[in-house]
């Protein structure tokens, strides 16, 4: 068995963990990658996500072999077998330890700041990470659980050891795994895609938990999944409303991207808390996206777009609202070709890190307010952005986001394009006139 990425390991442990829908349920995440896992588990069982913070003490000339884990609360964990077997004396381990605690303590302050954890006193914690290899910050995650009076703990991951059970020495009151292959080296070997999770994915998953389950109690809020007829393809998306929403946003993805995107899921939550809607929806199917020209096929994704925008306008809880479009990569050349037809009308475009010199002579049509965001060390775009500036019409500006590449993975850099969008869509969201 093996899984595109750690999204779709999560969607998959979500559905076996379809039975414990509807209890009293908190899912603690792994950092950091099994977090976007644990987040996935979270919404298929509406439930609310944290982390439970623990750390590998890696093997000081090997450091991807762990040693132990240590944990809050001051939960420590030490794998004998490995310290017999790779000779690391009592002075080493310490070093290691008294290093990962600084880490720890660091983290938390970065995940949760001065908020305490979510109780999980009397309840089920499920303890997700993106697979098992030793086993030891599993085992620390649920001695964190059992410290803090969980009912129960379910330890679910993807893909472990066959001798899972094992390594866990009874830490769990049950154990879930997808996959439990006999030839099993590492977690990594069973991911098509298991590039490493920054903290920023990590605080944006918390993030949309935390806001999924605010929009889930207000009366007047919105955040499901919903389908988009388009073009005569079903696609499908997640429409996020908070109450007394001022504007909604369509978000158009770029190559290789969907609704799921971590990157354009970290700037919804920050239009979330300005009182903005939106809506992440996928441009193409999984078939379309098969064929690499579909990627590229401006007019076809901004056709796309443009049905998604006339769907708004006949969806209750947004008709009426004022709508924007975001884009990202080949998604803002979509967003500026559509944001050009007479029937588009968005209040606002913003593009982060783009390629509007796609949209071509479709730019001068454009009469919204329109941001071009791109990162100072992706010289390449910037100059592509300032080509397509220069044939702009309508109201616009170019933001330039010190030390950024292309994706914004730098500290910072994702946070200042959610602040710059945030600030753009409220300054121009107007109610709608159509």
């Amino acid at each position: 068995m093996h899984f595109t990425n750690r999204l779709e390991a999560g969607r998959r442990l979500g559905e076996r963990l379809e039975y414990l829908r509807g209890q009293d349920v908190v899912v603690l995440g792994l950092p950091r990658g099994g977090v976007p896992v644990a987040a996935e588990v979270a919404e298929a069982l509406d439930a609310p996500l944290d982390v439970c913070l623990v750390r590998k003490l890696g093997v000081p000339y090997q450091p991807e072999l762990g040693m132990g884990a240590i944990g809050e609360d001051g939960v420590r964990v030490i794998n004998q077998e490995v310290l017999r077997g790779t000779g690391v004396s009592t002075e080493d381990l310490a070093r290691v330890e008294e290093r990962e605690r600084r880490v720890l303590e660091q983290r938390a302050a970065r995940y949760r700041g001065a908020a305490p954890p979510v109780s999980v006193a009397g309840r089920t914690a499920v303890v997700v990470d993106d697979g098992v290899a030793t086993g030891s910050t599993a085992r620390a995650a649920c001695r964190i659980a059992r410290a803090r009076d969980a009912a129960r703990i379910v330890l679910a991951v993807p893909v472990a050891p066959r001798d899972f059970a094992r390594r866990l020495g009874g830490d769990a009151d049950e154990l879930v795994c997808l996959d439990t292959p006999w030839h099993f080296a590492a977690v990594g070997q069973f991911y098509a895609d298991f590039a490493q999770v920054g903290d920023e994915e990590v605080t944006a998953c918390l993030r949309r938990a935390a806001s999924r389950h605010r929009h889930t109690a207000g009366a007047g809020s919105t955040d499901r999944e919903v389908t988009v007829t388009a073009g005569g393809a079903r696609l499908g998306g997640r429409l996020t409303v908070p109450e007394d929403a001022t504007g909604v946003v369509a978000f158009a993805h770029g190559s290789g991207s969907s609704r799921h995107s971590p990157r354009n899921r970290f700037v919804a939550e920050g239009l979330h808390r300005a009182g903005l809607g939106t809506l992440l929806f996928d441009l193409l199917t999984d078939a379309e996206e098969a064929d690499r020209g579909n990627v590229f096929d401006i007019a076809l994704l901004a056709g796309r777009l443009l049905d998604a925008t006339r769907w708004l306008r006949e969806e209750p809880g947004t008709e009426g609202l004022a709508i924007g479009f975001f884009g990202a990569s080949t998604g803002a050349a979509a967003a500026l070709w559509a944001a050009a037809d007479p029937d588009a009308h968005p209040a606002a475009v913003v593009s982060r890190g783009g390629r509007p010199d796609l949209a071509g002579p479709r730019l001068a049509a454009v009469t919204a307010p329109t941001l071009l965001v791109v990162g100072g060390a992706d010289p390449q775009v910037l100059a592509l952005n300032r080509d397509a500036q220069a044939r702009l019409r309508c109201e616009n500006r170019l933001e330039v986001v010190p030390g950024a590449t292309h994706l914004f993975e730098e500290p910072g850099t994702l946070e200042r394009v959610t602040e710059l969008a945030r600030d753009w869509f409220t300054d121009h969201m107007a109610p709608a006139h159509v």
